[in-house]
């Protein structure tokens, strides 16, 4: 799909004193993530014994953009999934999303003819709107929820105005508005969220926040090596760099077990992607006050970089589920330790 001037136009009234432009923000983000595809960037399959260097390629993304890294890793896990599931990888130019979001509302429907199936409703939370040429989209059967393969075009349109935020702006993320696309279906029922690499894939994108958390880091460490001594400033980024060097340390960690055990015969890549990601949305989280508290207000009001960067992954962050996804992880460690 391209996008339209009426789509791009700022709103009448909008504020653009500070130079900021969502539409721009979204194009170059399309630039950047068409650059990375073309130039087939190295992101190993999870579990091909290269999970670490998957991550850390996620991460690298990630520090230099948040935007571009949410459709660069969505295309590298579209890629995992095809392959996950029997479906061809994408071809030479074409660049994928995976849109997956459930949350309460409309949601797609998916209906079958004969032999071909089609998608009708919304979907929310699409990251590439406007660049991805095709997409592994999940919808409502008969039977429960399966994943579809859709080419982008005439009958998906993005709804204007249903991503307002300024944080991840320039990841294209609005709704889409589906009217009998035909799709090829890609497994079974739930197949998309009981294969091994859905858990493994989540962990992907905390090698993302990771990443981001690395870039907001780089103002205080600046700042630091600016002042010279000073036990405040120092003190924060002591626990600014021991968070993040216990991130990677995790990550590295998940990334051993999952090759260790791609096919999770073990039983405990739940466990796994549960923690890492909890542990690394807090670690992202503990970066942005420590930064905040030891830098004041003034990179947010005149680093335009570092105040996106820290929009940026304030709004990435909320893909982790908060207290719903602790609950589940200490429901499973209760049933664990009870046997």
């Amino acid at each position: 799909m391209h996008s339209t001037a009426s789509q791009d136009r700022a709103a009448p009234g909008a504020a653009e004193d500070d130079g900021f432009s969502a539409a721009t923000a979204r194009r170059e983000t399309a630039l950047r993530f068409g650059e990375y595809v073309a130039g087939a960037a190295s992101f190993p399959l999870p579990g091909s014994g290269r999970t670490a260097e998957r991550f850390a390629a996620l991460s690298a993304v990630a520090e230099q953009d948040l935007c571009v890294a949410r459709l660069v890793e969505g295309h590298a896990d579209a890629t995992a999934i095809l392959a996950e599931l029997g479906g061809p990888p994408p071809q030479p130019g074409e660049r994928w999303g995976v849109w997956a979001a459930e949350p309460p509302g409309e949601g797609l429907t998916a209906t079958r003819s004969g032999d071909r199936w089609a998608l009708s409703g919304l979907k929310q939370y699409c990251s590439g709107a406007h660049s991805c040429t095709h997409a592994l989209v999940t919808a409502r059967t008969g039977d429960g929820r399966r994943l579809f393969r859709i080419s982008t075009g005439p009958g998906t349109r993005p709804v204007p105005g249903s991503w307002q935020a300024l944080g991840m702006a320039g990841s294209d993320t609005p709704d889409i508005r589906f009217r009998d696309v035909p799709a090829q279906p890609l497994g079974g029922v739930e197949a998309y969220v009981e294969r091994p690499g859905f858990q493994h894939g989540g962990i992907g994108v905390a090698a993302c926040w990771y990443g981001g958390a690395r870039a907001v880091a780089a103002v205080l460490r600046q700042a630091a090596a600016d002042r010279g001594p000073d036990p405040f400033t120092d003190a924060h980024l002591g626990a600014v760099d021991m968070r993040l060097f216990a991130a990677d340390a995790v990550l590295r960690q998940a990334a051993a077990e999952i090759d260790r055990d791609p096919y999770d015969a073990e039983g405990g890549a739940r466990t796994r992607s549960l923690r890492v990601r909890a542990f690394v949305e807090s670690v992202c989280a503990d970066v942005l006050t420590h930064v905040g508290r030891a830098t004041g207000a003034g990179p947010l009001c005149h680093d335009a970089a570092h105040a996106r960067r820290t929009a940026d992954l304030a709004v990435y962050l909320r893909q982790h589920h908060a207290e719903r996804n602790l609950a589940e992880l200490g429901g499973l460690v209760a049933r664990k330790e009870s046997l």
